[in-house]
Parts: structure tokens; sequence; C-alpha cells
């Protein structure tokens, strides 16, 4: 048994055990901006599911580093680059756990990045659902005009006809090159689409009621049209909104042809949307994936499906609007914290060096990126 005195060291020294000031600061920013009461808590965990201990002798930078996914290699990123708080989109625990292994990849992440001082903050649906949220993005995108002219938008890039490619079990074989989503070095809107500019109305597929002060919260979006709008534009508006990737999904009725639908309505859901569409009659379901039966039953039904794999109808909502947004509120809370903190008599050098420190950014991972890309076949020179 230990000393009476020693316990009370072990108690008092367990008791002050707090997270970096700054990641608090981080914390405080994102749950102003994206309330964690806006998350669907029947299925989602969102919040502080990491605080790492501080330890001002092994302080971080005050940089966030903003990511879909909490991978090992964005684990390693953020080691690399000293951040003192992950701000992940899909929470990187979902259910209870037992145990925190080395065994388990994402668990390692987790344990190497608490070695390391730095914590773990997922809003996943209480960013989908707030109002100007990643919803309110997707429905600006799919809304949006190319910004050179209006007009322009009738020139779609799916309408372009393909080059014929010679059969690669014939003659000289293609090689294959493996393309993934654009990376966050190329994801910009800024002179190629002007957002939310044909008008429309928009709504939530499910309504979020029961948060004080938050009007026109909810999961997905319904985007009706004042004017119905030929596909091939929203194939460009989409194309352009999510950084011109080489290729993405549709699925169309097989009485239809490309050219000649025409959109009223658009049901959206970034991610997954096969649940939240169920039982809904628009014209156009976007999202991030679809089930081979769920796509199938949606174009029987005379929709059309458009699809770009999971989260790269996410990751450039974080280029785009959260890493701005998240910098300004970073930078007020930050202030307001270090002011009230530098207060206190009980503080040593080491973190008031820390209050003292102004200096605040947030930056997107370079090494997240969905698991899936494509493979295209290229004549060899």
């Amino acid at each position: 048994m230990l000393p009476a005195g020693l316990l009370r060291r072990s108690f008092s020294m367990s008791s002050t055990v707090t997270s970096a000031p700054f990641s608090r600061a981080v914390v405080h920013a994102m749950r102003k901006l994206y309330p964690e009461a806006l998350a669907d808590k029947s299925w989602d965990n969102t919040g502080l599911l990491l605080e790492a201990p501080f330890n001002p002798k092994n302080r971080k930078n005050n940089s966030v580093l903003l990511t879909v996914d909490l991978t090992k290699a964005v684990a390693d990123e953020a080691i690399e680059r000293q951040d003192s708080i992950v701000v992940a989109y899909h929470p990187i625990i979902f259910r209870g756990l037992k145990s925190l292994t080395l065994a388990n990849t994402q668990q390692q992440s987790l344990l190497r990045l608490a070695a390391e001082g730095i914590s773990v903050y997922c809003p996943h649906t209480a960013v989908d659902a707030a109002p100007g949220g990643l919803g309110d993005w997707l429905a600006d995108i799919v809304t949006g005009t190319p910004a050179e002219s209006a007009s322009s938008s009738k020139q779609s890039q799916a309408t372009t006809p393909l080059t014929d490619l010679n059969d690669p079990l014939v003659g000289e074989r293609p090689y294959y090159q493996l393309r993934h989503h654009p990376s966050q070095r190329s994801l910009s809107q800024v002179g190629d689409l002007t957002l939310a500019t044909t008008p429309h109305t928009r709504e939530a597929i499910t309504p979020v009621t029961n948060v004080p002060g938050v009007e026109g919260a909810g999961m997905g979006r319904v985007v009706r049209f004042e004017t119905p709008q030929l596909l091939t534009w929203i194939i460009d508006r989409i194309s352009r909104g999510m950084g011109n990737p080489k290729a993405f999904t549709i699925a169309i009725p097989q009485s239809s042809s490309l050219e000649d639908l025409t959109i009223s309505s658009v049901g959206i859901c970034a991610g997954s949307g096969g649940s939240l569409f169920s039982g809904l009659d628009v014209d156009l379901l976007f999202t991030g994936e679809l089930s081979h039966h769920e796509a199938l039953a949606a174009t029987e039904k005379g929709q059309v499906v458009i699809t770009l794999f999971h989260s790269n109808t996410e990751r450039g909502f974080l280029h785009n609007v959260l890493k701005q947004q998240l910098l300004t509120q970073v930078v007020e809370e930050w202030e307001y914290l270090r002011s009230e903190e530098k207060g206190r008599g009980d503080l040593d050098n080491l973190t008031l060096a820390a209050l003292e420190d102004d200096f605040a950014a947030v930056e997107v991972s370079e090494r997240d990126r969905d698991p899936y890309g494509i493979v295209i076949a290229q004549e060899q020179q």
C-alpha cells in the first residue's frame, strides 16, 4: 500500500490533468459552429473522442489538421506536423471498446496520437445537418452556375464523345493508371462555379427541430428548381464543384438517354444516402454511394442516381468551407481562453509560455483520400 502522503499527491496530480489549452479552444470553436445536439445520436458517435493529456514540456503547434478519415497515414501526418488536434469528420470510434491495443490499426492510430499529446474531435452528422454545413454546400454546387458564363453550363463534359479504345484482349494492350479524386491543393471553386445561382427552393429531408436557435437544420437536402434543368448541366456543376474528377458513376433509366433527361428536383446526401433517400420522390439522387439494389430500384422508378464514392462528397467541404470558417472561430476562442487562463496564479512558466503564443492555423490533410480510385486504360505511346 502507498503511504498516505503519496496517495494524496497522486490524487492531486491526476485531478489537474487536462488537454492542451489550444486543443480546448478548437473544441469550443467546433461546438459553436456545429452544435453536437444536431448530430444523429441514434447511431452516430460525435464529439471529443480522444482527449490527450497536455505536457507543457512537449507542447505541440497551435494548429489543427482537418481530415475526413483518420487513417494511419493521416496520423503520421499529424505527428510529423506536430499538430495539437485532429478534426476528423468521420468518427474513428463508433462502438464501445473493451480494449485499446496496437493490434487494431485504428486503435493503434489513437494510441500513437495520445502518446504524442494530440487530441481528436469528430463532428460528423452535426456538420451534415447544420444550416450552411455540408448538406447546404452540396446543394449550392448542384444549383451553381459556371462563373465565366451562365450559358456555358449547357456545355457538359458528359456530352463530349469518348475516344474509341482498342479491345484490351485484341492487338496492342492498353496500360492502366490509377486515379484518385483530386487532392486538396487542386480543390478550388474560385473562378469555376458561382454557387447557388439557379433559382430554387431547398429543405432538409429529415428536419432537426430540437436545437433552440438553429433554423433550417436537418439531414440531407431536397432542391426543387423553378425551371427544369438539363441533366448534363447538373453533371457539369457537380464536376466543377468537386474539382473536375476524371470520372464518377451515374445510373439512368434504361429507356432514357443522358442528353434528353431534365431534372426538376434533387435529393442530396453526403456519404451514403440509402436510408435517407427511402421513399423520396425526386428526379435525381446525388450522394457518395448507393448500393446496387438501391440504385436499381431508383432507376426502375424513373430516377437518376449520381455517386462519387463515399468521402468524395465530403472532402471538398473541408477545404472550401470548414478550413477558413474554423480558423476564424478558433482565433476568437483562443484569444478568450488565453485571457481567462493567464489570470490564474497556479501556472508554471511552460504553461504560461503556451498561453502567450497567439499563433493559430488550420490545414487540410494532403494524405486523406477515399479508399477507392478509378483505373483508367490508356494506349501506350
